[in-house]
């Protein structure tokens, strides 16, 4: 190092990741030391990316990107607030036109460390950074391992708060003026003292000491720039003991570097959302309260409080709560005076929160938590500009949509698809494939008239769908191939056999055949090891219905036949063992099962239908099977036609007999039944043997089934219990014979139908 170079001043700012009090001293640092170039923790290869913080349409929240160029399924995001320090120091030097570059592990070093592609939506729950956060304050240190990771947590602690947020609130977030960066850094400079141990010799070299050992590299490259006088560094506050005092050699720290693993990585900015760098979210950095330092952060310190509850009383008033300015008043004393007795500078968001319960939501928890989800932590989303470079998802949707002329609207919008018309099948595909990746831009909507060629949807681009694709990018970088890797990794993770055909069901309506394909070879292999019938059983509805595609959509199904064929052979080989020795539950889902595969065996081959049905006569005429399998197997054959209804009739009189368990013989008939009486209305035959078994009963036994079978007729529809009724108080009359009173006709009731009647048939004139 030179000695203009060591003559040189370097000033480390310890910051707290998001934390607006932070993001106002590093501004108010730095328009006092007015350095010469500036270093902001951050992936050094998107350093180009800063140049952009200062274009007005560039709007945080948003993130930086970075993301395997040969492999984007393996990413990270970097995420920025407006009260972010590091996006406040770059908007302040490339405002001034002070060099400034990130300063940390190059992306092509984090991503390569990742190691196999695991996407970041999955590794993070909101898709956040897999970058290792400094400050994670959400818990009380209980061990070293905390200490390391929570260092703000323990400064917490040690200055008696439970809350390591409320401690930051007091020391800097409700506090305009003071230098607290000297003290922040010998503070820190105890936890490290207390939890960081010597190195082992020959040990490799973790994450963090890189981390470090890069910083310092970027420092000592500033520093050797003509001209530079005055560094300042932008970091989070673990690190700055690592970068001031006596620091390691250039040597050492290459020692460190050597080695490590690079990919080739590219970086973008992106739209982000609050709460999506909430902690709720599950973002290690993120804070509980994004809404409220975004306010804190925009407005004057005198007005925080008042603004915040108009605010409030606004988001209340929208929802039809009576909140008058009163109430705001209110509630800005009690702020204040909580704030007074509990010693606090200013009224922070705790004292806000109880202002706001008590006195805005009157006590009312669930307006209360309203509050917290729409405005603490706010739905405030993120733009960027088109002329910026986009994640290439997000591109080739973009360039699709245009193709099919389908414009995201902000409003919700009704679309009913012809799918004999080729556009429309493309915009069906497209809205399909978007589902499969979590874009939700359409919801599939009900549509009227007949057939299977209309499909309607319900569209509405929210600002948040952005964030979506980006999330979704993990997979690919266009919509089709990403939609390709995401179904075969949902088939992969697939613990059944019907989820593996479920996936293959959405891939055939979305129209991918590459995937179609490996998912047909994945239930063949899966399928030849299966034994178990319950599920070859529910894997065979998603089959079934997926034969129709090839007259509504063009898809070639005939593979998809075999494999359907094959599994169904399976099932009905092995349904009549499987329904042997079945406890009420246990029958009542194979029931369910078999239910589900009646549903869809209509789409299937004569062939197929008629093995079937014999597999179901087989267990209908089993004596040892559960009554709710046997009565259920019979309804279906009656429907079917493979038996008929004296047949049916038969069988339910056999079923009834006195040699049978009475709560069987109910378990028999809800089964037959199925939630439906409207066999009975249409058979007389049927309906007098089951009123004849009823007149049987004796009292105790009526007492026992009288539970199940008044839960199996509770669930016909008003209009069929109705005429069960009539058709009961009938049964055994003559058919020909009518009785004289029911004929009895109200000429007064009847005349204005009887003169409708006459006009329509041209029997009367119509009156002038």
């Amino acid at each position: 190092m030179t000695s203009a170079a060591q003559e040189a001043q370097v000033h480390v700012l310890g910051i707290r990741h998001h934390g607006p009090g932070s993001a106002r001293a590093v501004v108010a640092e730095l328009e006092r030391l007015r350095p010469d170039a500036v270093l902001i923790e951050g992936p050094s290869d998107a350093s180009e990316l800063l140049a952009h913080v200062v274009d007005p349409d560039l709007v945080p929240p948003v993130a930086l990107l970075g993301y395997v160029a040969d492999d984007p399924a393996t990413a990270a995001f970097w995420p920025f607030g407006v009260f972010s320090p590091e996006w406040q120091a770059a908007r302040w030097a490339v405002g001034h036109d002070v060099p400034v570059e990130f300063c940390d592990l190059p992306a092509a070093q984090s991503l390569a460390a990742l190691g196999a592609p695991v996407p970041a939506a999955e590794s993070e729950p909101d898709g956040a950074a897999t970058e290792p956060d400094d400050t994670k304050p959400e818990r009380a240190p209980s061990d070293e391992d905390d200490l390391r990771t929570d260092p703000i947590a323990a400064l917490a602690a040690a200055a008696g708060y439970d809350d390591p947020e409320r401690w930051w609130d007091d020391v800097i977030e409700s506090r305009g003026e003071g230098d607290v960066f000297e003290s922040l850094a010998e503070a820190m400079r105890a936890v490290r003292e207390h939890v960081e141990a010597a190195p082992a010799d020959g040990a490799e070299p973790t994450r963090e000491q890189r981390r470090e050992a890069f910083m310092r590299k970027c420092l000592r490259a500033a520093l050797k720039r003509d001209g530079v006088r005055t560094v300042v560094v932008v970091c989070g506050a673990w690190h700055v003991p690592a970068l001031t005092g006596t620091l390691p050699t250039a040597a050492a720290d290459n020692r460190i570097l050597a080695g490590a693993p690079k990919v080739r990585a590219r970086s973008a900015w992106v739209p982000w959302s609050y709460s999506r760098l909430s902690t709720a979210s599950g973002y290690g950095a993120g804070v509980t309260s994004p809404g409220w330092y975004h306010h804190l952060f925009t407005t004057e310190p005198d007005e925080v409080v008042v603004r915040w509850l108009t605010l409030v009383a606004e988001l209340l008033r929208a929802e039809d709560v009576p909140v008058s300015s009163a109430h705001i008043i209110e509630g800005v004393r009690l702020a204040e005076t909580l704030a007074t007795l509990r010693r606090r500078p200013l009224a922070g968001l705790a004292e806000v929160d109880e202002a706001t319960l008590a006195v805005l939501c009157d006590g009312a928890p669930s307006l209360a938590e309203l509050v917290r989800e729409r405005a603490v932590v706010g739905e405030r989303l993120g733009a960027v500009p088109e002329h910026l470079p986009v994640v290439p998802l997000q591109a080739d949707l973009d360039a699709t949509a245009r193709t099919l002329r389908l414009k995201p609207d902000a409003a919700v919008k009704q679309l009913v698809l012809d799918l004999r018309k080729s556009n429309d099948v493309a915009k069906s595909h497209l809205l399909h494939r978007l589902r499969i990746l979590g874009v939700e831009w359409g919801d599939p909507a009900e549509t009227t008239g007949k057939g299977t060629f209309k499909e309607g949807w319900s569209l509405q681009w929210r600002p948040e769908l952005a964030v979506d694709v980006v999330v979704a990018s993990i997979w690919g970088t266009t919509v089709p191939d990403a939609a390709v890797r995401r179904l075969e990794a949902l088939a992969e993770e697939a613990t059944t056999l019907a989820e593996v055909t479920g996936a293959l069901e959405i891939a055939l309506v979305a129209d991918l055949p590459p995937a179609v394909t490996r998912l047909l070879r994945a239930i063949s292999d899966r399928a030849a090891v299966a034994h178990d019938v319950d599920a070859l059983l529910a894997a065979l509805p998603a089959l079934g219905r997926t034969q129709r595609y090839g007259d509504v959509r063009g898809t070639d199904t005939a593979a998809l036949a075999e494999v359907s064929s094959g599994l169904l052979l399976r099932a009905c080989v092995g349904l009549p063992s499987a329904v042997t020795g079945l406890g009420d539950e246990a029958a009542g889902v194979l029931a369910g099962r078999v239910d589900q595969v009646e549903e869809v065996i209509g789409l299937l081959g004569d062939t197929d239908r008629d093995r079937w049905y014999a597999a179901l006569l087989t267990v209908a005429d089993r004596p040892d099977v559960h009554g709710s399998v046997v009565g259920r197997v019979t309804r279906l054959l009656l429907d079917s036609g493979a038996i008929s209804g004296e047949d049916a009739a038969l069988r339910l009189h056999r079923a009834l007999s006195a040699g049978a368990d009475t709560t069987a013989k109910a378990a028999w008939i809800s089964g037959f039944l199925g939630g439906s009486g409207i066999v009975l209305v249409h058979d007389p035959a049927l309906l007098a043997v089951l009123d004849g078994w009823l007149l049987s009963l004796g009292e105790q036994e009526f007492v026992d089934v009288l539970p199940l079978l008044r839960r199996t007729f509770g669930d016909f529809d008003a209009g069929v219990r109705r005429n069960l009724g009539d058709r009961v108080v009938r049964l055994g009359d003559d058919p020909g014979t009518v009785d004289p009173e029911a004929a009895t006709l109200d000429a007064r009731l009847a005349g204005p139908a009887v003169a409708t009647a006459a006009l329509l048939l041209g029997l009367a004139e119509v009156p002038a």
